[in-house]
């Protein structure tokens, strides 16, 4: 473009240059115009030449996203025709730091591709967060690279940012399914999981108190937020790329393309990983597979569900071989073979299992235990519950929901059925209502709100076992009754995060529980435990062995010959106390002082002993219900209605 000033006249017509937009001289007024002032263009050519314009190189990135054909700003300027050169606008710190300018324009290039790079091999499982994932080559970064290529201007931008949103979606993804294997040994399932959020987020509160919650649920809005758009920069600046230097991008991902396929024909691998990487492209798959088998399994569970062989049998056919007995089934948090087996917390809880086996042998009772597989894994312990209780497995949210919004019998709800006992719930872990309770035959359920507990919590925990137990015996079975009682008990102070820890002190000074106040702050805080797994996991068994003794104590003070005590854990604890690969079994025992309670399981071959060994048997958790009903006097009924009481 010429420097000279756009105007409708013939070039050959001299204009006299407005006064308003000349130079001021000096005090005496405008300044004059000698006649070499007007443009001319030779002198254009000269400015022109002595002041050529500053041009990137073609292979430079810049932040200006615009391809080699569209208009400049510069471009765009008209320049006044003054005297003497007329300087370029400044178009910012771009033109006075261009050293600067152009090693930003790279580096944010670099951490876009890297950016791209790792949403698109990210793996979902955090055994394999090694570097040879990210150092693999991606077909689907190969074929988007082509599309994009491909595409027309005005489709390539909305095409690369909706591919970073995916991206960044597909990453939301893949960071849900590294925590949930970390904490639950298993991944996130995008159909029924989004409610266990909600459960964390609780669960932080009672651990590290609103204001740390706060922050962390900020944290993970941003997080959301910056999954969400940098990807999508980060797509939409490399396909500008590619657009200005199309050629040589097409070759660079014919180039990939061609490494890809021999790579895949030959089985490379870098450090176990292979090479050519199709992990997107796998994952998304296999959650579309997820997906359906979640909407057919849950066809199926709920056919399951409704075929119940006990469903029919009337109650005067049902535990007859318990009558009279006061049952207990008591569930301790987190209870499982680790805290039996482990090298480093073992021998405190099998210290714990072998007094206890002592003391209540010498108070009359015996005991047998052996081994239960849980359906969950280092949390939602309800899941556990319903299917020690109901004979299914439930190891989703989505099950629990089928079976709970039913009349499936449980082994409690069979108790009620029968006429013959009183059926009571002690949840301390409850703290709002509980409409379960009526699919659990619970006759009533003390939650937290009714225990009378005047006392702090131990982080998760609302109150300590001890004082649970305490007040069972104060509210229900300490009163006298014309029916024996059936008991479900939560134990909770063994609950993760395992600091402070509740103490063992004399049952007559466990009161309203204000006793627990010095307790508590006496305590160690969750964020100085967690900061060694080693430390993590000797508190974890302390809080075993407190739950263990809080139990066995009671049995010994508060039992009688008509007591039978069923407690078990309901999973393993979280992965960094058990370990990756820790099995899903949790101890079970049953104890009684009357033998032919204990006679009647003989077939069983559990261990003679509350610490089941290595050698006791290990059943599915989904089968205790049918072998405890069948054991003492229960029969499958025919398709009648249940007898009414």
């Amino acid at each position: 473009m010429s420097h000279f000033t756009r105007s409708d006249q013939p070039p050959q017509e001299k204009q006299a240059p407005p006064t308003g937009d000349l130079p001021q001289g000096g005090p005496s007024g405008p300044a004059e115009h000698a006649p070499d002032a007007v443009a001319t263009p030779d002198a254009a050519a000269a400015e022109e030449k002595a002041a050529p314009k500053q041009k990137a190189t073609p292979d430079e990135p810049t932040d200006r996203d615009t391809a080699p054909d569209e208009p400049t700003d510069r471009d765009a300027i008209p320049v006044a025709s003054t005297a003497g050169p007329t300087p370029l606008p400044d178009r910012g710190w771009r033109d006075r730091h261009p050293a600067l300018a152009r090693a930003a324009a790279w580096t944010t290039t670099a951490l876009a591709a890297a950016l791209v790079l790792v949403t698109l091999l990210l793996p979902n499982d955090p055994n394999r967060l090694t570097p040879a994932e990210f150092i693999r080559i991606p077909v689907e970064g190969i074929a988007g690279a082509a599309l994009l290529l491909l595409l027309p201007q005005k489709a390539r931008r909305p095409a690369a940012a909706l591919a970073g949103v995916v991206l960044g979606l597909l990453t939301l993804l893949d960071l849900l399914d590294i925590g949930f294997i970390e904490v639950l040994g298993r991944g996130f399932n995008v159909v029924f999981d989004w409610v266990l959020l909600g459960d964390g987020a609780s669960f932080l509160q009672d651990s590290i108190g609103r204001t740390g919650t706060i922050g962390v649920e900020v944290a993970a809005v941003l997080l959301v937020l910056a999954l969400l758009v940098l990807p999508a920069l980060a797509v939409v600046r490399l396909s500008n790329l590619m657009a200005r230097h199309a050629t040589r991008a097409a070759g660079t991902t014919l180039v990939l393309g061609t490494a890809w396929v021999l790579s895949a024909a030959l089985g490379l691998q870098i450090a176990g990983a292979p090479l050519a990487s199709r992990s997107t492209s796998d994952l998304v798959q296999a959650r579309m597979d997820g997906v359906s088998a979640t909407l057919k399994d849950e066809r199926a569970f709920a056919e399951e569900a409704a075929s119940d062989p006990y469903h029919h049998t009337p109650g005067n056919q049902l535990l007859t071989a318990l009558r009279g007995k006061d049952v207990i089934f008591t569930f301790i948090e987190s209870y499982g073979r680790s805290a039996v087996q482990d090298k480093l917390m073992a021998p405190g809880v099998d210290a714990t299992l072998a007094k206890g086996t002592e003391r209540l042998r010498a108070a009359g009772y015996s005991a047998r235990s052996g081994w239960l597989t849980s359906a969950t894994y280092g949390g939602s312990s309800w899941l556990g519950h319903s299917t020690f209780l109901s004979g299914l497995w439930i190891d989703n949210q989505q099950r629990y929901r089928t079976v709970t919004a039913g009349d499936h019998l449980t082994l409690t709800s069979a108790f009620k059925r029968t006429g013959a006992w009183r059926t009571v719930g002690i949840m301390p872990g409850v703290t709002k209502s509980w409409p379960e309770a009526k699919f659990y035959g619970l006759d009533h359920v003390y939650d937290s709100r009714e225990l009378g507990y005047k006392g702090p919590k131990f982080s998760w925990s609302t109150m300590p076992d001890q004082y649970s137990l305490a007040a069972f015996e104060r509210l229900e079975h300490g009163k006298p009754h014309n029916k024996p009682l059936m008991s479900e008990i939560i134990l909770t102070s063994s609950h993760n995060p395992w600091a402070p820890l509740p103490k063992t002190i004399g049952w007559d000074k466990v009161g309203d529980g204000s006793v627990y106040n010095s307790i508590e702050k006496a305590g160690k805080r969750p964020v100085d435990v967690w900061q060694q797994t080693d430390k993590v996991r000797t508190e974890y068994g302390k809080s075993i062995q407190y739950s263990l003794n809080s139990l066995i104590s009671y049995v010994e003070k508060y039992g009688n010959k008509n007591t039978v005590l069923v407690f078990l854990g309901d999973h393993q604890p979280v992965a960094k106390v058990s370990g990756d690969h820790a099995s899903r079994d949790v101890p079970v025992a049953i104890v009684a002082h009357d033998p032919d309670v204990l006679k009647r399981i003989s077939d069983w071959h559990w261990t003679p002993s509350l610490n089941p060994g290595h050698k006791a048997p290990v059943w599915r958790m989904d089968t205790f219900r049918d072998r405890f009903l069948k054991a003492y006097g229960s029969h499958p009924g025919s398709a009648t209605p249940p007898a009414t009481h």
